[in-house]
């Protein structure tokens, strides 16, 4: 009996698994078919049925802005005439990159320059041109470019301890956007002043470094040395805002040279939920932020140990050269020691979005690559604060550069205080800097609380609100409310605040219990715009919670004093 029950187990299985690869053979031919359509569609698709079909950032530039075109004319004109700009370009890009690459030297060579430059045989290949007008004061020509060349480059490198090494730079592969701009328009001929050119955007720069008849491995550090320089130098020499002014009719054309617009102030507040990148612990997270990427001009800040909610509440201050075009990044990092840091994600803002002289509060998300158009995975959030200043500002705010050399946020705290106007002095940024300690009384109103979850088994909670200063570690609580997840306290408290500036408020919402107390969320706020406008009343969600709001009102009454820095 178990004989023919097996047997015709086995037949059954058998047809079915026949039945299943045959239905799975006529669904791959089916898809194939659907596939082969569709590529069909796609090739006898025209530029504007891709404008309807697919979103701006899925398509080249020239298609999805009708005044960016392809430029294959002039693509076959560079190809003809490249062996003459090859000539004429190499040795004006080696004598004037040559003073950038030593002023980036790193300390452990004695000398960094080239024996060798050549841009090689293969001309770059432009992908799209645009023309922007500049509100009738000039001509703007942006060119997109790819160039995957055979250059010839060669460094020659001396060390301290007297060693020479040839190194050879090869496999250059560059994407990016080259800006001309032809400015002022003028009624001679040719019709403009003078030309500047800039790297307006750099998509992408690979290359690869050989030391020639060795290995660059043999001296620890040399290869990321070398690498930084490079990439410092094009960042510092061409990368936009910086830009290359050539004359074409006499004149004065200082007002197109490179210079500062204003200042950024930047408070790093806190980050919460970050990726954990530890296998034992949590991460012990740092940011870096910088507007250029140059070496002297990232900002790093302290590290927080073992943390994936890190509070750092760190003030830095930037340079500004075109906030039209300019963005802040902000990278958090997990620390390794020895080991290089790991990238937890990273963010940016565009600096256009900022209204000169108010406070902006975000929170950012982080992402894995800054180029990439779609990161759904949660790697955390990035709380800033931002105050941009440009020089020259006459609405009664200060100029971030007065003859003292406070802060941009700290002359702005110091004039409000005393209700006057510091006086402009941009030509004073390296004077002994004097720093305002803003002291004052901090007043809290709690007002209420909204959709609270709940804590309790009965779906309510006993709510009660405690605030915190950082600095001073200074509490008040309100009372308990029972039963409630609206509450209503309507409580003042008053702080004396020593530093303003640099202090913060922790307002945490728990849950009382007969035997103890439940966590239930805060609000970390910093005092910059309390202080900044003198009164505060505003809603604000809780964190590390499901739900929940806070109604605070905050009032500042300032009492400032001075000291040396």
């Amino acid at each position: 009996m178990g004989f023919f029950f097996g047997l015709a187990l086995g037949i059954v299985v058998g047809l079915a698994v026949i039945v299943g690869f045959v239905k799975c053979e006529n669904a791959r031919s089916q898809r194939r078919s659907e596939l082969a359509a569709t590529i069909a569609a796609f090739a006898r698709m025209t530029v504007e049925d891709f404008r309807k079909l697919l979103p701006p950032q899925y398509c080249p530039s020239w298609v999805v802005f009708s005044h960016r075109q392809k430029v294959s004319w002039l693509n076959a004109h560079l190809a003809k005439i490249w062996p003459y700009v090859n000539e004429a370009a190499s040795e004006l890009i080696k004598t004037s990159v040559e003073p950038v690459l030593e002023q980036y030297r790193p300390i452990i060579l004695a000398s960094l320059k080239f024996s060798k430059f050549t841009l090689g045989t293969v001309a770059p290949e432009f992908t799209g041109v645009s023309i922007i007008e500049d509100e009738g004061s000039g001509v703007t020509m942006e060119l997109e470019m790819q160039w995957d060349g055979n250059q010839s480059i060669i460094l020659d490198i001396n060390t301290l301890v007297g060693v020479s090494l040839p190194v050879q730079v090869k496999n250059i592969g560059f994407t990016g956007v080259f800006r001309l701009i032809f400015k002022p328009l003028v009624d001679e001929f040719p019709g403009f002043g003078a030309v500047s050119f800039s790297l307006r955007q750099k998509k992408n720069l690979d290359f690869t470094l050989k030391v020639i008849g060795g290995d660059i491995s043999t001296i620890p550090g040399l290869y990321d040395a070398i690498e930084g320089t490079i990439r410092d130098a094009v960042e510092d020499s061409i990368t936009w805002p910086v830009r290359k002014v050539i004359p074409i009719l006499p004149g004065d054309y200082d007002d197109l040279e490179l210079k500062p617009e204003g200042v950024l102030e930047v408070k790093l507040v806190q980050a919460k939920e970050l990726t954990n990148k530890d296998i034992i612990g949590k991460s012990d997270p740092y940011a870096e932020l910088y507007i250029r990427p140059l070496r002297d001009r990232i900002k790093t800040s302290k590290t927080i140990n073992n943390d994936l909610n890190p509070i750092w509440n760190e003030h830095f201050e930037f340079i500004v050269e075109d906030a039209s075009t300019q963005h802040l990044v902000v990278k958090v990092f997990d620390a390794e020691g020895l080991q290089s840091a790991d990238l937890i994600g990273c963010a940016r803002i565009s600096l256009s979005e900022l209204q000169p002289g108010k406070v902006k509060d975000v929170w950012l998300n982080l992402v894995k690559d800054l180029e990439v158009q779609r990161d759904n995975k949660n790697r955390g959030q990035v709380h800033l604060e931002l105050l941009y200043y440009p020089f020259g500002r006459e609405n009664g705010f200060s100029n971030p550069f007065a003859p003292d050399n406070m802060t941009s946020l700290e002359k702005l705290l110091e004039s409000s205080a005393k209700g006057i106007e510091v006086p402009d002095n941009e030509n004073t940024f390296a004077q002994k800097r004097k720093e305002v300690i803003v002291r004052g009384v901090l007043s809290v109103t709690v007002i209420s609380a909204e959709d609270l979850p709940p804590a309790d088994m009965m779906g309510k909670a006993d709510p009660y609100v405690v605030l915190i200063m950082k600095k001073t570690e200074n509490k008040n609580k309100t009372r308990v409310v029972n039963d409630n997840l609206n509450p209503v306290w309507n409580q003042t408290f008053d702080f004396v605040v020593e530093d303003g500036l640099h202090d913060m408020l922790i307002v945490e919402v728990w849950d009382h219990d007969t035997f103890g107390k439940d966590y239930m969320g805060r609000c970390i706020m910093t005092l910059t715009r309390v202080i900044l406008e003198g009164e505060v009343k505003d809603r604000y969600q809780l964190d590390g919670a499901k739900s929940g709001y806070l109604n605070l009102q905050l009032k500042w009454l300032p009492q400032p004093i001075y000291r040396d820095h």
